[in-house]
């Protein structure tokens, strides 16, 4: 098996993310525990993936922060896995990603769901990028920056276009 190159210490956000939740099945993972699932066997069920597999992403997951272990809420002997405020913070991204998929997807008719806010049942605005001053923003009127100097005293030279982010 080919060992996956690791991204964790790239000086890219996106990068460091896809490290740490860019296989599908974590992504998958996230959602059902967005929906409340937190049981091995619930996981496993939901998604049908081979234990082994959902084993190690969940022990990557906890590994990095996204999600925690905790005993049952039942009192059995069974442990959960419980989102982590990182974790939760990855809700944003699932969004976007639906949202792409409900707009580019070449079967938009056979997805069975929308996302609506629950109080009022509606479905939710599309997520759009705004400036400080409330701007609506696309990938042509962002640039990246270099950040001031850190911790270690370098200075980080971003040579990236924004298609790049």
């Amino acid at each position: 098996m080919v060992k996956r190159t690791s991204f964790e210490r790239d000086d890219c956000p996106i990068a460091r993310s896809l490290d740490a939740i860019g296989d599908w099945w974590s992504i998958l993972i996230i959602r059902e525990a967005l929906f409340g699932i937190s049981r091995f066997g619930e996981f496993q069920k939901r998604l049908g993936l081979a234990k082994n597999i959902l084993t190690v992403r969940l022990r990557a997951l906890v590994d990095q922060g996204i999600l925690k272990t905790a005993p049952a809420s039942d009192g059995s002997a069974y442990q959960e896995y419980l989102l982590t405020p990182k974790g939760r913070g990855v809700f944003p991204i699932l969004v976007a990603l639906r949202q792409w998929s409900e707009e580019f997807d070449d079967h938009p008719e056979e997805i069975t769901t929308i996302l609506v806010d629950k109080e009022k049942g509606r479905p939710v605005r599309k997520l759009e990028l705004h400036s400080q001053d409330g701007r609506l923003l696309s990938a042509g009127d962002t640039a990246l920056k270099p950040r001031a100097a850190g911790k270690t005293g370098k200075r980080v030279v971003a040579n990236r276009h924004p298609e790049s982010l």
